[in-house]
């Protein structure tokens, strides 16, 4: 299996609340963030959101979908999300939060492909991978900037 760890980073001109709200409520993300075609919440979790599980369809400029299944870990509101995802992609996420002159938001995903033809073609194919993750992360982040209706001021 090929493994890929990516951290990106979007720095907005909002409050730390509003953007822990926007990503917290992962039903609303097609709303906003192009490259999400589904995101349904299958179960509540406890309490603090620790268990919700959530079923998402991406897909950005390769042709194909990817299918995921997500369920949260961890959860310190409104600074930490973390989760593990199976389907298409097996690993971890964590989301994390910092507030200043704005919000800093950060996104670690440390995963590796679970489709055959994504394993036979990750050494060559890899960096094709990469392009096309943080080509969904910029649009995150621009979407994300319009939906808070505030500026994105850095985007790594």
């Amino acid at each position: 299996m090929a493994s890929y760890r990516f951290l990106t980073t979007w720095c907005l001109d909002a409050p730390i609340q509003a953007v822990w709200d926007a990503i917290w409520n992962a039903e609303r993300w097609p709303e906003w963030w192009q490259g999400v075609e589904l995101s349904v919440k299958l179960a509540e979790g406890d309490a603090a959101g620790v268990g919700c599980v959530w079923q998402q369809t991406w897909r950005s400029r390769l042709p194909y979908p990817l299918r995921l299944e997500s369920r949260t870990t961890r959860v310190e509101r409104p600074f930490l999300i973390e989760g593990v995802g199976t389907g298409d992609l097996a690993g971890w996420g964590r989301w994390r939060f910092f507030e200043g002159q704005g919000t800093a938001a950060t996104y670690e995903w440390d995963v590796r492909t679970t489709r055959p033809w994504m394993n036979a073609l990750g050494s060559v194919a890899g960096p094709v991978f990469s392009w096309n993750h943080d080509v969904v992360m910029r649009q995150g982040g621009l979407g994300l900037a319009r939906f808070l209706g505030v500026r994105l001021l850095a985007q790594d």
